[in-house]
């Protein structure tokens, strides 16, 4: 069974309390479906020695940033696709807000940089509540001014085409992953399906590409939108 001819990467990304994990382990057993190997990447701030949620100092924030893109570089050669619990791009939210807006440490120039090397970004919208995990904050306040930042930067940091946008409240394990699983084959010119592996034909769930608001400019995920199903 032949691999892909160059590696892709998705990264899942926004707030926290937004059901991310989940989505992400969800698109994995989808591709691994397809016959595809996965490699995926933890949210790498619960092995922060520094401290995260609220009271995360700047330093503790960089000290995500470098850990994430040392986790990608070190996976994503390990597989087809590399599915990641978040990104350069809503880490650098947290860094923000940790520098009270202010880019201290000058990462700026390497987040826009590495927000290109993602094939697609998933952005999970927060219309479900805070639940206590005993790790992350619950604190709405928290989670907003997190995503205004992502609200104000995320757009810059990464083409419309590349970015899709799903609500927390659907990410359930009825929801259908398939139809961005296409598209992201679709985006590096590979075929999804592995030689002899079964198509996949469910449509439980609906996403829509973030950006502009024109319906007609939108790309809806859905398998006979998509064209020419990929083989």
């Amino acid at each position: 069974m032949s691999g892909w001819t160059r590696h892709a990467k998705i990264a899942f990304v926004g707030s926290h309390g937004i059901r991310k994990t989940t989505a992400a382990h969800g698109f994995a057993a989808i591709v691994q479906r397809a016959g595809r190997s996965v490699e995926y990447g933890r949210e790498v701030v619960r092995d922060n020695p520094l401290g995260f949620n609220e009271g995360a100092t700047g330093e503790a924030q960089l000290w995500v940033l470098v850990s994430q893109v040392r986790q990608e570089l070190e996976l994503a050669p390990k597989a087809d696709v590399l599915v990641l619990d978040r990104g350069v791009m809503d880490n650098f939210a947290y860094y923000l807000r940790a520098c009270g807006g202010e880019d201290r440490f000058d990462v700026g120039p390497l987040v826009r940089r590495w927000s290109v090397t993602y094939d697609l970004v998933v952005r999970l919208l927060p219309d479900i509540g805070l639940r206590a995990d005993g790790v992350r904050s619950t604190n709405d306040d928290f989670r907003d001014t997190i995503e205004a930042i992502l609200d104000e930067r995320l757009p810059r940091l990464v083409p419309a085409e590349a970015l899709v946008s799903v609500a927390a409240s659907q990410v359930t394990d009825a929801y259908d992953w398939w139809p961005i699983a296409e598209l992201l084959a679709a985006r590096i010119g590979e075929p999804l399906l592995a030689e002899g592996v079964a198509g996949h034909r469910l449509r439980r769930g609906r996403a829509r590409p973030a950006g502009d608001q024109d319906p007609r400019e939108q790309l809806e995920l859905e398998l006979g939108d998509l064209g020419p199903a990929v083989r």
